[in-house]
This record gives structure tokens, sequence and C-alpha cells, in this order.
């Protein structure tokens, strides 16, 4: 009897290979690219607050926009820290955190405090808005060419949430205390402006990732934290924007400091000490 041979279906053979794994030189299966879930969520959430953020803004809800600052701010500070305790960082999360932090601590704050203070000064009032938006680009940017080089005490330039709290504790501040943003127009123009210039400056600010929690402190450290807490939890719009301001003015003490005593008043890094890529802001 003669012999037929199967005809083979179209697309078979790429079907075969689609789910055929791809081998190494040594044979082993080679692990397919993907990302990591779970400190990327975070980082999604911190950038769903910007937007909402600026949704916020928009829709002249200044309250609902700041509290979506801060909450950016929070899980901002969780993703990089979750990603290391969960040996999950990657090249793709450090620069997703970098995109998160341009929208939440660059994009919405300038958008904000623009509806809720500075339209009503005009071209001035859009060009301070757009100073601190460019501001908080290129403090991001440096600071993810210079992260190999900068001592990992410090910070150099303002870091971008410490500025956006600056501006969303203002508003808040102010709402709370009843006033309106056109009545503060040329504040909100000072603290925009000083909020986007000091990200770009070379002017150290404290970092705390030197800080050890394992260690023991004295017990007026505890008292000091429960005290905070407290005047928090009690009023929190009148005390969270005074912090953040000593923060901003700190570095500017830290900075005088060091050139009264002739210290090197560069953070730029001489030693082998190093910075991991995952250490965002």
């Amino acid at each position: 009897m003669p012999s037929f041979t199967p005809r083979r279906k179209p697309g078979a053979k790429k079907l075969a290979r689609f789910g055929r794994r791809k081998l190494d030189a040594a044979g082993n299966p080679v692990r397919r690219r993907g990302i990591y879930l779970l400190p990327n969520a975070f980082t999604t959430a911190a950038l769903f607050c910007g937007f909402y953020a600026i949704v916020q803004a928009m829709n002249l809800r200044f309250e609902q926009a700041v509290w979506a600052i801060f909450i950016a701010m929070v899980l901002d500070a969780l993703d990089g820290r979750v990603a290391r305790l969960t040996n999950t960082q990657s090249e793709f999360g450090a620069q997703y955190d970098s995109l998160s932090d341009m929208v939440s601590f660059g994009a919405a704050p300038a958008l904000v405090i623009y509806e809720w203070s500075l339209r009503g000064l005009g071209k001035a009032g859009w060009i301070a808005a757009f100073i601190y938006c460019a501001g908080a680009a290129c403090r991001l940017a440096r600071f993810n060419t210079n992260i190999e080089v900068v001592d990992k005490r410090y910070f150099q330039g303002l870091p971008s949430p410490a500025a956006a709290a600056l501006v969303a504790g203002f508003i808040m501040m102010m709402s709370d205390f009843g006033i309106s943003g056109l009545e503060v127009s040329w504040f909100s123009f000072v603290v925009a402006l000083f909020a986007g210039l000091t990200m770009v400056t070379n002017v150290p600010f404290y970092s705390f990732k030197d800080v050890n929690f394992r260690k023991t402190v004295p017990f007026i450290t505890v008292f000091l934290i429960a005290l905070v807490l407290a005047l928090l939890a009690i009023d929190t719009a009148k005390v969270l924007w005074p912090l953040f301001v000593l923060y901003g003015l700190s570095g500017y003490v830290i900075y005088l400091v060091r050139l009264v005593k002739g210290k090197p008043v560069s953070i730029i890094q001489t030693g082998e000490e190093a910075l991991r890529a995952d250490e965002r802001l």
C-alpha cells in the first residue's frame, strides 16, 4: 500500500517552537524576563496618587490633592525597602520609581499650587510652577547619574518628596487656618521657587540612610518620637509643615557649618563606598 506523509497544519511549526523553552550553553532553561510584582505595585500606587492629586486639583478639591501627595510619599518610602527586603531589586524598578516620582513629586505639586494660588499671578505664577517642575526633573536626573559617587549619608540638593511636602504642607496649613490661596499668592510664589531651586543646589541634606534601627538609643529619643506623634495627632496641618520647613533649612545649616569648619562642602564621594542602584528617593 502506498504510504502518505501526514500534512502538518499551517503554523504547527511556529506553535511547537513557541512552546519550547530556550536553553543556555549548559543546557539549562533560560529564565524569561519579567518584572517583580510586589515593589512595582507600591510604585504604581504612588504613581496613581500623583495622578489622583492632579485630577483633584483640576476639580478644585485641594484637600484631597494634598493628602494624595502625602500618601504617595509613604508609598515611595516603602517600595525601595520592600524590594531590598524581598531581594527583588531591578533596573526596571529603579527607572519606574524615578518616573513615578516625577509625576507625584514634580508635576502634581506644581499643578496643585498653581491651581490653588499661583493662577492669580499671571505669568509669574506659571513660571514659578514650571521652575518647581523643572527643578524636580533635574533633581531626579542628577540623582540617577550621580548615585554611585555621592556620599550615601546625604542627598545632593533637597529630595523631591521633601520639596513636594513643603508645597503640599503649606497648602494644608493655610487651608486649616481658613486662608485662601489668592490671599497668599506671593508667599506661594516664594515657597515654589525655594523648593524648586533648592532641589538643584549642591546643598547637602541628611538622608537618614545610615540609621541603624537595631542599635540601642537613649531613652530621650523614644520620648521625642512619641511627642512628635502626639503633636501630629493633635493638629497634623500645623505640625507637619513646620517640620518640613526645618528639614528644608537644615541643608543650608549643614552647608554653613562645613564651610566655617573648612570641611569639604561637596558630598561627591571620593572613597570606595558607593550607593546601590535601588536606593531611590
